[in-house]
């Protein structure tokens, strides 16, 4: 009788294209059947505070709260390598940079995303707006909030919208630290027996690599889930979050989760972490 493993990830082409390797069966392992659970990245940030599911994206944000409970991932991960989320207000906004926002009312997609915690990082005053990712740039254009923090496809499509970016907080990281802005990993949970843990990130490893290894095959399943994006831009969205850095963090990778955690830390905005990783 084979064992069901809970695999859960967002409903987006970035997280698809890397669940791509199993959710097609072309990778396997045995003994095991996946159940694929897709939810936003907040509702799984939650959902694991229970420890629900045996494997699960979640924010890096969220993971000092988590730690307890799972262990990170060394595949899977969607670092911003000079880009990330941005902070946008409408077009015709007089505010031409971040200072410019400070104390002013900013929608964010999720308590616990990294998104939040990076404008925070940089921004320290200012109110946060709780809101559904979708609706955030919505409601910067309508005047709802001073500004929007946009993540995911948004990133690439915000121009079109009516926004302009006051500033991307991937870029503004790496000018900084040197470092990829740590958004999204992947985690395993720690009270498994360690040899189910060892597989399972071997086989998350082995999809990450089979979805970059048969690259169209994985976008034509990823284009799915990538909320009315053409091909070319989806493409590239995908480029962005699935890469090196998703086969492999690496030294530097977890040099740069470490950092993340560590100034939030020391600014007390999150508890004070050591990443803990499961390997192969």
């Amino acid at each position: 009788m084979s064992q069901t493993v809970r695999v859960a990830h967002s409903p987006d082409s970035d997280d698809a294209f890397m669940f791509y390797g199993l959710a097609s069966r072309a990778v396997k392992a045995e003994g095991l059947e996946f159940v694929h659970e897709l939810r936003d990245i907040e509702t799984l940030n939650k959902a694991a505070v229970e420890g629900r599911y045996e494997i699960t994206a979640l924010s890096v944000h969220a993971y000092a709260y988590l730690h307890d409970r799972y262990l990170l991932l060394d595949s899977g991960a969607s670092f911003g390598d000079g880009y990330g989320p941005t902070v946008v207000v409408p077009e015709g906004s007089e505010i031409r940079d971040l200072g410019g926002l400070t104390g002013k009312r900013i929608a964010i997609p999720g308590k616990w995303t990294s998104a939040a915690l990076a404008l925070t990082l940089r921004l320290p005053l200012h109110t946060p707006v709780v809101m559904d990712f979708k609706q955030v740039g919505e409601a910067a254009k309508r005047g709802e909030v001073d500004a929007g923090l946009v993540i995911h496809e948004g990133q690439l499509t915000s121009a079109e919208e009516g926004l302009r970016v006051v500033e991307d907080l991937g870029a503004s990281w790496k000018a900084r630290t040197g470092l990829p802005l740590p958004l999204g990993m992947n985690a395993v949970k720690k009270d498994l027996p360690e040899p189910l843990r060892v597989t399972l990130a071997r086989v998350l490893a082995e999809s990450v690599a089979y979805g970059l290894d048969h690259r169209e095959k994985a976008l034509d399943h990823a284009m799915a889930y990538a909320r009315g994006l053409e091909r070319n831009l989806a493409d590239t969205f995908v480029g962005m979050y699935v890469n090196g850095w998703t086969r492999s963090v690496g030294v530097e990778g977890r040099a740069a989760v470490a950092l993340f955690l560590g100034e939030a830390a020391g600014r007390g905005l999150v508890p004070s972490v050591t990443p803990e990783y499961q390997d192969c």
